[in-house]
């Protein structure tokens, strides 16, 4: 390339040179012509090594040996083209420049200003110079190396370069791969929380449904009662109505009649009579108490069967996060139990998952407040409860201890262990088979208990700094740890002045 002392020319091919080859040679890049072209002034040179020249000079193009202008552009000459031709095949040369005789060096590249080769590298100026440019005025004062030596200083570069964007290539493909990977997953975890979601809402549709149909039920029964009693009723008002209408006959009969008559006559009637008009008076209001009670059915209606309804619905304060999940473990699809297999799961390998250790976290973390939640571990023979700080490292196994970053309980065989650093091994009375562990994080402590009878196990305590996260590292195939719903009151709340 060009620099401020001019073009670097190849050199002359080995002293082999004989008279006729140096007449069918370029003056410019002392080689055979190649593509000879020939100017006004009779001088010929090689076109590629014509332009070369031009392209450097800032003034008129001008001959490279007499410096006469050049007005015209340079002729072809097809003469000394086919001299040259013969020339390299009466001397063995192949196009390549191999021949069956003295192999020719290769060409060396020139200094234009002293017409040397170029030996030395300048380290300041970063550049080859000749031994002359050495001793100049410019470079006297720079250090220089052999070419030779920066040249395989770039190659040591270049090769450490390449190296560094072949391994950039390798994690750029791995990245993708992983991005590919997790863009599966997003469907596949779509199409599993589609239908997790359907089959939750089905069991409410299910649970509406059936509360609907009893009280439909109960609604019909209340009317067939109502309406039977009504019947009741009305077919004793027709008895009754009918004793009247007798007894009205027999009035107005007597009434009709003249003379002693209507004495003889009282005598037989009147007792019947009196009987049935006291049947009438006696009869109960016909419908108090004999409706439908609306309120009883219609009355806060959604309330009652929200009320109802959770007994259905289960509340858990901690759920757990399947994107954390260890590619070992095994979730329910509520998110509330975990279990270790023995089967690799084909999952996304996204930061926040934690591989190979057997662990997951809880779907939310805190940074204040106070919260509580049960672990149920049953029989589970390997089991680690707490919380961990969002800072762990989740690529590698390390043990959940207090300078890791972690506040656990341990049962690792047989033993119960408090995750201090060195470890605590704890004395308890028997086997525990629930955890309540209880997050303090605005006063720094986590504490754990027996869930079943309350009984303090063992409290940590920490400088609130981070994030914390509930913690479950699981052992054992056979036994699933699950996490306890609590219980949820329905609570009225009147306002009064």
């Amino acid at each position: 390339m060009p620099s401020q002392r001019g073009w670097y020319l190849p050199a002359p091919m080995a002293s082999r040179l004989s008279l006729p080859e140096a007449d069918l040679s370029c003056t410019i890049c002392q080689d055979i012509f190649t593509d000879p072209v020939v100017l006004k002034c009779s001088h010929s040179f090689c076109s590629p090594c014509l332009k070369q020249h031009w392209a450097l000079q800032t003034e008129l193009r001008s001959c490279p040996l007499c410096r006469s202008p050049s007005w015209d552009d340079p002729v072809p000459s097809l003469t000394i083209k086919n001299l040259c031709e013969s020339f390299i095949q009466e001397d063995g040369v192949d196009e390549d420049g191999d021949g069956d005789g003295e192999l020719s060096c290769g060409p060396k590249e020139m200094c234009l200003l002293h017409r040397e080769e170029l030996k030395l590298f300048c380290l300041v100026d970063q550049e080859p110079i000749c031994v002359v440019c050495s001793k100049s005025k410019r470079h006297k004062q720079h250090d220089c190396c052999p070419v030779s030596e920066a040249i395989e200083d770039v190659k040591a570069r270049l090769k450490a370069e390449l190296c560094s964007l072949k391994q950039r290539k390798d994690t750029l493909e791995k990245t993708k791969g992983s991005f590919e990977d997790a863009k599966a997953h997003i469907q596949v975890q779509a199409q599993y929380v589609r239908k997790c979601t359907r089959d939750e809402f089905d069991r409410l549709r299910r649970f509406l449904r059936a509360e609907e149909d009893a009280r439909m039920v109960m609604l019909q029964k209340e009317v067939e009662e109502k309406a039977r009693a009504m019947t009741q009723k009305i077919n004793k008002a027709n008895t009754s109505l009918e004793s009247a209408c007798v007894s009205i006959k027999a009035l107005e009969d007597r009434l009709a009649m003249t003379g002693i008559a209507v004495f003889q006559k009282e005598n037989r009637s009147m007792p019947a009579t009196a009987c049935d008009v006291s049947l009438v008076d006696k009869q109960a209001p016909p419908v108090t108490g004999g409706l439908i009670d609306e309120a009883k059915y219609l009355g806060s209606l959604s309330f009652h069967v929200w009320e109802k309804m959770r007994h259905i619905v289960k509340y858990t304060p901690v759920v757990l996060d399947p994107n954390t999940a260890a590619p070992w473990l095994v979730l329910s699809h509520d998110l509330t139990s975990v279990s270790d297999s023995d089967k690799r799961q084909m999952l996304p390998d996204t930061p926040e998952r934690f591989d190979p250790d057997t662990v997951v976290l809880g779907r939310q973390g805190f940074t204040s407040g106070k919260h509580v939640w049960d672990v149920n571990v049953g029989a589970n023979i390997a089991w680690v409860v707490g919380v961990a700080k969002e800072s762990v490292k989740r690529k590698q196994k390390e043990a959940p201890v207090l300078k890791n970053g972690y506040l656990t309980l341990y049962f690792y065989q047989q033993m119960y262990i408090a995750g201090t650093s060195p470890l605590t091994k704890l004395s308890l009375k028997k086997n525990l088979r629930k955890i309540r562990v209880q997050l303090d994080y605005d006063n720094g402590c986590v504490s754990f208990f027996d869930g079943h009878n309350k009984a303090h196990i063992y409290t940590f305590h920490f400088v609130p700094t981070e994030r914390l996260y509930p913690y479950f590292w699981v052992g054992c195939q056979r036994c699933p740890i699950k996490l306890e719903p609590v219980e949820v009151l329905v609570k009225v709340i009147v306002d009064t002045f």
